[in-house]
């Protein structure tokens, strides 16, 4: 999906992370024009249930954000959101320290804990660093 995407992206990205922080559709516009940045998009039927936002520079890949909309979750969407860029080889993300239910996802999918970002989001929470351990 290309910058076109960017509306259905953020208005994905509001739902799921009400009361965090929200990228709204030129953040996404901009990301989505960098060099290696793509999203995919999940549907059931033919509503987006969520997607995964990654870059590829060289031989590593970030998932910049994955979001998958409230009504869709405990379907395996997530997982295969992750699994789906895991195909790139090396993988790393950020992860808030407080999001629980994200790093089950992401432990069940293979990463690893590789560091801590202190302060790293807007409110001042940390986030910690985790790379995927298939490689």
């Amino acid at each position: 999906m290309g910058i076109e995407c960017a509306p259905l992206l953020a208005a994905l990205h509001e739902v799921t992370f009400r009361g965090g922080e929200v990228w709204d559709a030129t953040s996404f516009a901009a990301l989505l024009s960098g060099q290696g940045t793509e999203a995919t998009v999940a549907l059931i039927g033919h509503d987006p249930a969520g997607f995964i936002l990654s870059r590829t520079v060289l031989d590593e890949t970030e998932i910049l954000t994955l979001a998958v909309h409230p009504d869709f979750r405990c379907r395996g969407i997530g997982k295969s959101l992750v699994q789906h860029v895991l195909q790139k080889g090396k993988v790393f993300l950020e992860v808030a320290v407080c999001n629980k239910p994200a790093a089950v996802l992401y432990e069940k999918c293979g990463f690893v804990k590789a560091g801590l970002r202190r302060g790293y989001y807007r409110d001042g929470s940390d986030a910690q660093v985790l790379v995927s351990s298939n490689v």
